[in-house]
């Protein structure tokens, strides 16, 4: 009997817009085998989509939306994580 499967896919994007380039993604694949390594960010210079709208077009399905950061008076150009990460999943069939 075949068993259903989530892919999970990270992508962190410039802006909110679903339109701006992703730089920085990864993605968690439970079809890969565990001996191998899940795609991460560094692995290629080209992200697997160039937008989340791309990916969306693809059949990713948004699991979560960033919160809108609050960026501190005196403080907005400070580094830290990257606040418009979305996660995404697709969803498939094991044979």
């Amino acid at each position: 009997m075949p068993a259903e499967y989530q892919k999970i896919l990270i992508l962190c994007l410039t802006d909110p817009d679903f339109e701006s380039p992703v730089v920085a993604w990864s993605m968690y694949d439970p079809t890969i085998p565990a001996d191998q390594l899940q795609m991460q960010t560094g692995d290629s210079n080209r992200p697997p989509y160039a937008t989340l709208l791309d990916a969306m077009r693809d059949g990713w399905c948004i699991l979560q939306v960033p919160h809108t950061p609050h960026f501190v008076r005196g403080h907005e150009y400070e580094t830290g994580h990257l606040p418009y990460e979305y996660i995404l999943e697709k969803r498939g069939m094991l044979e």
